[in-house]
């Protein structure tokens, strides 16, 4: 048995690699969107794969976001798995009609007859000094439509293992990529096509006074506020969210249970949020359980100002450890 290559690699290399090891087992997979090809994709995400697998598979597309979307939605009905790049999710909207209006749908439209395993992948959020339409966080916008999964990695790790679930899914995947941490972060990961779950949340760290909820690039500043919560004798147990629609509410549920707080924290502007979903879903189901409300640190309910005020606009480490500490006071 051969063993698996494991590499040093960043978020984005990561998701170079499941595309290349997914699309070498299976010649179905193919990749398209606007500089994928040649250039290799704005981030460089799609890299090497053109002169791998030739032109036929990977496309380079004309600058329209409806025709991406459209097209994968044919391919995918005709046997194909399309992987559809949108170059920033602030671009995503041109597409949405087919997205919505046919990936989602075509199962239920068929009664099962036709599926669309497509991955819809986009950069999204802040932090990178980038003007507004690339900065955007609207995966509620997603979350809300039936028959879509929405998956967003936080990691190397997970960015590999999700992605490759989400091009086996037999179904649309919105699958979100968090651009400020592309190369931040950099992990071991074996090259060995395992793939990591869907619809399930992923326990980071244990803790007993107070569940951090968060996804994407937020885990990071979650991560460091509960390590500097230690300090203050708070055990904080971080939960990724990763597929934030389905959620894996069992996991959220019994978190809270165990520690009685919860705050939750993302990006996105507050206001019809995906926290705002977790949230009420706390109060239905564990209200039983709280020994204080549930705190939500979030953007703010404005368009993602320019780069020089981007880290007022993001939540920091700062706002979370101010948050714990007010749940841990009631």
């Amino acid at each position: 048995m051969s063993v698996p290559e494991i590499r040093e690699v960043t978020l984005v290399e990561a998701v170079n690699m499941a595309l290349a090891w997914e699309m070498g087992q299976d010649e179905n997979v193919v990749v398209l969107g606007e500089d994928v090809a040649t250039n290799g994709g704005v981030f460089r995400a799609t890299v090497g794969l053109k002169e791998r697998f030739g032109f036929k598979r990977v496309m380079d597309t004309p600058l329209a976001e409806n025709l991406i979307a459209g097209t994968a939605v044919g391919m995918a009905t005709q046997g194909l798995k399309p992987v559809a790049e949108f170059q920033f999710m602030g671009f995503i909207y041109a597409g949405m009609e087919q997205i919505v209006s046919h990936a989602a749908r075509m199962r239920n439209r068929t009664r099962g007859r036709l599926h669309c395993p497509i991955v819809y992948r986009a950069p999204f959020g802040g932090g990178i000094h980038a003007p507004e339409h690339h900065s955007e966080s609207t995966e509620a916008l997603f979350a809300h439509i039936p028959g879509l999964r929405v998956v967003i990695p936080s990691s190397p790790q997970r960015a590999y293992g999700l992605l490759l679930a989400a091009i086996r899914n037999p179904d649309p995947v919105v699958f979100l990529e968090p651009k400020r941490i592309y190369r931040a972060v950099t992990q071991s990961v074996p090259n060995n096509g395992e793939a990591l779950p869907l619809d399930t949340c992923f326990t980071l760290r244990e803790g007993d006074d107070v569940t951090l909820i968060t996804w994407g690039a937020c885990v990071q500043e979650t991560l460091q506020a509960a390590t500097r919560l230690i300090e203050q004798g708070v055990s904080s147990e971080v939960i990724d969210v990763a597929t934030v629609s389905p959620l894996d509410r069992e996991t959220l549920l019994c978190s809270v249970a165990k520690t009685g707080r919860a705050v939750i924290v993302h990006e996105a502007c507050r206001n019809g949020g995906v926290g705002a979903e977790i949230a009420a879903s706390i109060a239905e189901s564990a209200f039983l359980d709280l020994q204080a409300p549930v705190v939500r640190v979030t953007g703010y309910d404005t368009i993602m100002p320019y780069y020089r005020n981007e880290q007022a606009y993001l939540p920091q480490v700062s706002d979370i450890i101010e948050a714990v500490e007010q749940v841990i006071a009631l």
